[in-house]
């Protein structure tokens, strides 16, 4: 008896056919491009919405805390001027000026004694510390009992993050002066070395309609790339997915991009300009930069001092920490401008969003950013078991990588 190999059903077999799968690859195509153009237009729409947050309801109270080094050409060009500007705009009497410059070898001390005199025709409150000692100086120095690390090499030479969140404290210590006086303020606005707007600051401060522990921008040098990737981590603890937009790998965090929300809920962030309120930094329990244990980093471990103080902050958890991405600054003119289109339509175009919305897809699908943060964890818990006797304890686990950050004679270096 004949028999012959049975045959795919009917239904597979017009399923497998080439004119079906093309209109299934037109399906896809109409759908994703779709998606596009619903997402671009409303980013529009949102970013309208949120020009009504730009607006100067009241004039809340800001201590501007800044750190400075090799910053003259945009301290020059853009920043001097945006904070006379701002002063001018909140009020004198609103406002007070901190900043702190350590080592410059460019004219970033002449800049800012410029700042100095405008300011002081303000009369505004203000200190601005410039100090002399280089990097160079400092590694120079014998090492002392904390802030320094034994390198791969046997060389025992200072850590960066320890110094930045010195010199940050130092920056806020007229805060705690004040507050002794009696004098106090709503929020902080830690200022980085960007070009920001006026509108900028006020939508910031406004983020979630005032309420955050933190809240901050997006930054860029080189768009569409963000910037800030060491002090970002997206509402589950995770680093970035994808550089580009809509960045991140929680779904939350990622969810609220794309529906370009203005309080982007994130477990950390800095990204050039962070306003947090004043508050958390007073009082026995204030807040203070700081950087992983020397004997941690020992581990080959390090943390941004940006990402820890919101690990040590109660408010995160309660309050929330947020990401606006319609603040939007740059760490240089061309930079601000690419993500300020003049024409008042969206800051991405359509291709960046449908190629960052695969980019992202296809990152999420195929990478995974548990191994990296196991490496790290296994690290603190030997740590953690190594120093049983001092309950060894690091609350900001998610801002950890595998790094040693160390100042060197012009900058710092990766070991």
């Amino acid at each position: 008896m004949k028999t012959t190999a049975s045959r795919p059903p009917r239904f597979l077999r017009a399923l497998l056919s080439r004119s079906a799968l093309r209109k299934l690859l037109l399906a896809f195509l109409v759908w994703t491009l779709l998606e596009a153009h619903i997402i671009y237009y409303r980013i529009i729409r949102t970013e309208r919405e949120t020009e009504s947050n730009s607006i100067l309801h009241a004039r809340p109270r800001v201590f501007i805390a800044s750190l400075h080094w090799n910053n003259e050409k945009i301290l020059r060009s853009d920043w001097n001027r945006g904070v006379i500007d701002l002063v001018n705009t909140l009020g004198p009497d609103n406002v007070f000026v901190s900043v702190y410059e350590s080592g410059s070898w460019d004219d970033s001390k002449g800049a800012l004694r410029e700042l100095d005199r405008e300011l002081e025709k303000t009369g505004v409150g203000k200190k601005i510390v410039l100090d002399d000692e280089t990097h160079a100086d400092l590694i120079a120095q014998p090492p002392a009992r904390e802030g320094w690390i034994t390198t791969p090499a046997g060389k025992k030479t200072l850590r960066r993050i320890p110094y930045l969140s010195k010199l940050r404290n130092l920056s806020l210590q007229p805060l705690l002066d004040l507050a002794e006086n009696g004098t106090t303020f709503d929020h902080v606005l830690f200022l980085g070395d960007v070009v920001f707007s006026i509108p900028d600051v006020l939508a910031l401060l406004n983020t979630n309609s005032g309420h955050y522990a933190a809240a901050c921008s997006l930054d860029f040098s080189k768009p569409p790339n963000f910037y800030d990737t060491f002090a970002l981590r997206d509402s589950a603890g995770h680093e970035h997915a994808s550089q580009v937009w809509p960045y991140f790998r929680s779904s939350t965090s990622r969810k609220s991009m794309l529906s370009h929300s203005s309080a982007v809920p994130v477990s950390s962030c800095w990204n050039g300009i962070v306003a947090m309120p004043a508050s958390s930094f007073l009082g026995i329990a204030g807040l203070k930069f700081r950087g992983v244990s020397d004997s941690l980093a020992a581990s080959h471990v390090e943390g941004s001092e940006c990402c820890l103080i919101h690990a040590d902050n109660p408010a995160s958890k309660t309050k929330g920490v947020f990401l606006n991405p319609h603040v939007r600054v740059g760490y240089n003119n061309g930079a601000y401008k690419a993500v300020h289109p003049e024409n008042g339509g969206s800051w991405l175009s359509l291709w960046q969003i449908w190629s960052g919305i695969w980019v992202n897809r296809l990152a999420r699908w195929t990478t995974t950013s548990w191994f990296k943060e196991q490496r790290v964890r296994g690290r603190v818990t030997a740590w953690m078991k190594q120093g049983k006797l001092e309950k060894r304890e690091e609350k900001g686990v998610f801002c950890l990588i595998n790094e040693m950050q160390v100042v060197v004679y012009n900058g710092w270096a990766h070991l």
